[in-house]
């Protein structure tokens, strides 16, 4: 790296922590000093989303600003932390730093490059060895219990499949699916009462936790999967409106069966 490029650089990070600790400072913003690291999570996981959506939608600037929403975010909280004494972002460049090199033995020591389920349960090795990770645990631990539930299902069961609890292929977990959706059928056909509901949703929870499994299998995310199909519902249905209102008419007004010719005619105008 040159030094006008290392320089400006520096000038940046110093730039961002000298704008946070303003303010934070005795002139400084009344909202900005009324901060603590619980309220900052918030703020911080919104903006997180914010910039997945940017990501998705391929567009640089978006991208750009939305990563800098993020990162003013993270010196934010590191620098509540600081000023308790605790730790700098020094220190949490630092230990990411040493942390990913420690990680990485096949690019940073003398360990050969294989495949990436390898390099994946090499990663779990030295991440179960490490100081602050505690032998007692379970291999669920490791798992947030704030990520959203279907993120939450598929890293459980991406965990409890490494230890050799799993099926031997997707026709196995396809199979299981097709039993649960049996499941919930019966409960959904069992007297309505309070129980019954509860059962009910216990069911189709068990449905949407195994066909998180289906993708694993079939190697796809069911995040980003999910998400692909409301953007495509959404597209779909924004269209519907539009021709409805093409044709002096209020969506809400259409017939099912006008419902359903309009959906045929907007899946077909997309082939």
């Amino acid at each position: 790296m040159d030094k006008k490029r290392q320089a400006r650089k520096d000038k940046n990070f110093k730039d961002l922590t000298g704008l946070i600790e303003i303010l934070r400072g005795t002139n400084g913003c009344p909202w900005d000093k009324k901060q603590t690291p619980k309220t900052m999570a918030v703020y911080l996981l919104e903006e997180v989303y914010e910039l997945i959506d940017a990501i998705e939608s391929e567009n640089s600037d978006e991208i750009c600003e939305e990563l800098g929403d993020v990162l003013f975010h993270i010196f934010f909280i590191a620098r509540l932390f600081e000023e308790k004494e605790a730790f700098g972002i020094d220190d949490v460049i630092k230990q990411i730093t040493e942390k990913m090199i420690r990680r990485h033995p096949h690019v940073f020591g003398s360990e050969p490059a294989e495949d990436t389920s390898v390099l994946r349960n090499r990663w779990h090795k030295i991440k179960m060895n490490e100081k602050n990770h505690v032998k007692t645990s379970t291999v669920l631990d490791s798992v947030p219990g704030k990520l959203p539930a279907l993120m939450r299902a598929y890293r459980i069961s991406e965990r409890a499949a490494r230890t050799g609890f799993d099926w031997d292929n997707i026709s196995g977990v396809m199979q299981k699916a097709e039993e649960e959706w049996h499941e919930f059928q019966c409960a959904l056909n069992e007297k309505a009462d309070d129980n019954a509901k509860e059962k009910i949703a216990v069911e189709f929870g068990d449905i949407l936790f195994t066909l998180v499994n289906v993708a694993r299998f079939a190697a796809i995310h069911p995040e980003t999967a999910l998400k692909a199909s409301i953007k495509k519902f959404e597209t779909r249905f924004r269209t519907m409106e539009k021709m409805a209102t093409q044709s002096g008419r209020d969506i809400e007004s259409l017939s099912r069966d006008e419902f359903d010719t309009m959906w045929e005619n907007v899946k077909r105008s997309e082939v």
